[in-house]
Formats: structure tokens, sequence, C-alpha cells
């Protein structure tokens, strides 16, 4: 076995520095940093001076004053303990994507960044932190570690970042007391629970990733300080006041592609501005837990009805994402205190007729793939803001001209997907929204009514029918403002669809 090392020795080579003063396969760039490729030893022509160096199969005995090392990539399976101790004002050591199976040990004491993810690191020895009292950031993931000792990162004192996801831990043994950490991400292992007590220690801690786990429920004595909490796709069933309502800060929760089927009736999170609870099943929208809600996301549930009760204390609202239910029934009067919504996801669905009393605030709304037969004027009417419709794959057969022309910020109306009876009516409704500029399939009636049969004299007749229908109709049309109607809202309104 090759084994990659780093030694103390200097093998210059002549050669190694082209005509502009850079060594060769090398680039050296702004603020005294230089990268090299593939080399076997440091280039004479790399100034005393350098500050950064990225650097595989290197030596670095004339070089006490590097700040940065980048050693990725290159292979390495061993660091002999105290290579890098001679660098005494060393503060980022990248030495990730290799195959090092162990931590390296004897590292300068002014080291801030630790990078090494995406090695076969197995287990975390508490020897190699020892005088590391400046790190900050310390990264790990995507090793084969599969537990963790809370007292092995105890020297630590100054660590903000800890990075451990991605391994095959499965444990976690005492309490991390580390105390100004601020993110803690060991997402994606084999974590089925936390021992008590083993993060409450961290009184500085404002994320923390818990996704892709086993956890069956939250872990207790969550830190009172964390901001965002990701908990997706684990096996959690319910959420508990217990649990979280000590979270007043807390202002992302992610609990999506779990199993949750209920949510605590007094759970109230008072801060809480985006909460994700898609993939679950959840038959009710859990929304009167956070009163400054801004973001609601709980599509692919089973939730049958939206009701006024649960959505009646969210007055700042603006993203509500309700697609892929099986909801039927959406009360009058569910979104009358939602006045700043503008984003309303409903697609996939069982409604038969678009809600009513919908807010004036909408920019977006989504009814793809639900059962509409008709669109009627008071559905429609306050949405005087509204710029994208999406009706695709209903049951439309027709549509009122005076119904679009409630519509005055129109941009984008889908409606392929639907069993159009391609009538005179329809086919004026289609120029008078071309004229208007808004953006709708070119292809929907394309031509004048077609008769049934193959009669060309019915055709024609029917087309000149039409054509006479359009001119007398095209005064009403003509008579429209033809100035461009500015955007009230920034609110993006792309085709989700075309993202699939």
């Amino acid at each position: 076995m090759c084994f990659i090392l780093f030694l103390f020795y200097v093998f210059v080579c002549p050669s190694s520095f082209g005509s502009d003063g850079c060594p060769r396969k090398c680039v050296c760039e702004h603020g005294n940093s230089v990268r090299c490729f593939r080399v076997q030893v440091v280039p004479s022509a790399v100034s005393k001076g350098t500050r950064k160096l990225n650097l595989g199969y290197s030596q670095l005995k004339d070089l006490t004053n590097l700040e940065e090392i980048v050693v990725s990539s290159c292979g390495v399976e061993v660091v002999e303990t105290d290579t890098f101790k001679q660098q005494g004002l060393l503060k980022t050591l990248e030495l990730a994507k290799n195959k090092l199976t162990d931590i390296p040990c004897g590292l300068p004491h002014s080291l801030e960044v630790l990078n090494l993810g995406n090695n076969r690191i197995q287990s975390i020895q508490d020897s190699c932190f020892e005088g590391l009292r400046k790190l900050r950031v310390l990264d790990l993931q995507k090793n084969l570690i599969n537990s963790l000792w809370g007292s092995t990162l105890i020297s630590l004192v100054k660590l903000e970042f800890l990075h451990l996801d991605g391994n095959g831990i499965e444990t976690v043994q005492g309490s991390l007391r580390l105390p100004l950490l601020k993110l803690l991400s060991l997402a994606d292992n084999k974590i089925s629970s936390l021992p008590p007590f083993c993060l409450a220690p961290l009184m500085a801690l404002t994320t923390l990733q818990l996704q892709g786990n086993l956890l069956t429920r939250v872990p207790q004595d969550l830190p009172r300080s964390l901001i965002s909490l990701n908990l997706n796709q684990n096996q959690i069933k319910v959420l508990k006041t217990r649990e979280l309502g000590h979270l007043r800060r807390l202002t992302k929760l992610s609990v999506s592609q779990n199993r949750l089927a209920s949510v605590d009736g007094n759970l109230r999170l008072p801060n809480l501005t985006t909460l994700e609870l898609w993939g679950n099943q959840l038959r009710v929208v859990p929304g009167r837990l956070a009163p400054r809600l801004e973001t609601l996301d709980c599509k692919q549930n089973s939730i049958q009805e939206v009701t006024h009760y649960h959505l009646c204390g969210l007055r700042h609202l603006r993203h509500l994402f309700l697609e892929n239910n099986t909801i039927q029934h959406f009360e009058a009067i569910a979104l009358k205190n939602c006045i700043q919504l503008t984003n309303l996801a409903l697609e996939q669905n069982l409604l038969s007729t678009i809600p009513e009393g919908l807010p004036e605030s909408l920019v977006r709304l989504d009814l793809k793939g639900n059962c509409i037969e008709t669109i009627r004027k008071q559905e429609v009417r306050p949405l005087k803001r509204l710029q994208v419709l999406n009706l695709r794959n209903n049951r439309l057969s027709s549509l009122d001209h005076s119904t679009v022309e409630l519509l005055p910020e129109l941009r984008k109306l889908f409606l392929d997907g639907n069993p159009w009876n391609c009538s005179c009516e329809l086919l004026r409704v289609k120029r008078s929204l071309l004229a208007r500029r808004v953006e709708i399939r070119t292809e929907l009636c394309d031509g004048s009514a077609h008769p049934p049969g193959d009669d060309w004299r019915a055709h024609l007749r029917a087309q000149n029918i039409c054509e006479d229908y359009l001119r007398q109709t095209a005064p009403a049309i003509q008579g429209q403002s033809s100035m461009p109607i500015d955007h009230t809202d920034h609110e993006e309104y792309y085709d989700y669809d075309s993202l699939v």
C-alpha cells in the first residue's frame, strides 16, 4: 500500500518555476496565495511570505508563516503526529476527501478551522483535540463514525460549528458541553434517540439539524436559544408542548416526511415564521400554534377540509401550500384574517369550485388537478392583484369573458388539460387575454369553432359566424386600457409544473 506522508524534508527542484516568477504547475493569486497541482515537492519559487498554500504531496519545512493549508482530494491515508506542529500561525487546515482513518494529532494550537470531511475516520479521540482552544469550525461529515461521546469534544471551548452529518452514528452518549456552539449538524445518521440533557448545555446553539435519522419523538431538553430546527425524514408521530413549548425564539421548524398525525393544540411558538409539515398524516391544518407564521407547508398529507377555526390567527401568513391532499371543503371565510397571503397552492385536491372569500392580496393561485367545472364571478371578484392562475387538468369546458375581466393584474393563465368547448365566446376570451399580454398556451382552441363531422362547408360557416361575433364584440375589447399594469407585488410566479 502506498501511503502519502507529510515529511519534513525539502527537495528543491531547480526547474520548478516559470519565467513569470510563479512556480510551474502553480497559480499565483493576489493576497500572497499560491495554488499548485500534482506537485511532489514544494517548488523553490514559493515566497516565504506566502499566507495561503493549496498544495498536495508537499514539504512544509521552510514555510512557517502559513495561515491556510489545503490538501484535499489527494488520496492522503496518514498524517503523522506533529506534522503541522511548527506551523504556529496556521488557522485553516483542509484535509477533506482523502483516505484518512484517524484524526491527525499534534495540530498547532492556532488552528481555527479543521475540515476532515469525506474521509474514513471511524472514531473521535479526545487527545487529538488537546490544546485546540481556538478551533471554531470542525467538519467531520461523511466519515464512518458510529458513536459520539460528549466528553471527547470538551476541550474545544470556542467551537461554533460542528458538522457530523452523513456518518453512521447510532448512539450519542453524555452531554455536549460546547458553550459557544451555534450550529450542530447530526443529519443523515442512524440516531433513534438522544439522552436526557444531551443538548441542554448548548446555550448558544441557534441551528440544529437532525434530519434523516430514526427519531420517534422530538428530543427533550432542546436549548432555548434555537432559531432553526430541522427534524425532516424521521419517524415522529406528534408535536407536544412539553418538547417544543419553551423554544420561544424558534423561527423555522421543519418536521416534513415523518409520521405526524397530530399537533398539540396548546403548543404556541410566538416567533415561528416558517413551518414545514409536508409528507405526513395530518388531517387538519395546524395553523393556530404560531401567530407570526409567514409560510405554512402542509402538502402531501390527508387534509380533507380547510376552516376558519384553524387559520383565523394567521394574519401574517404569506405562503400556504396545501397541494396533494384530499380537500373537498374549503370554508368561505377560512382565509378571512389572512390579509397578507400572496401564494395559495391547492393543486391535486378534490375541489369542485374555486374557494370563495379568498383574500385580495393573492398573487398566485394554483388549482391544477381538481374537479372544477365552472368559474363563477363571486369566486374571482376579490382577486384584484392575482397575477398567476393555474387551472390545468380540471373539468372546465367554458370561460366567460366578463369573468376574466375581473382579474386586471393577470399575467399568466394555465388552462390546458381541460375538456374545452371551443365556442366563439371562448375564442373571444383567448384573443382578449392575448391583447392584454396575458401569457396563455396558444394551442388553446387554435382556430374558430369546429362543428362535429368533417363538413368543410359547415366549418366555414362556423368560422364566418365566429368572425362576425368577434367583430361585434371588438369595441368592448379595444376599449380596454392598453397601459402596462404595474406589479403590486414582487412575488415570483413561475410555473411550478415546469420544474418537475
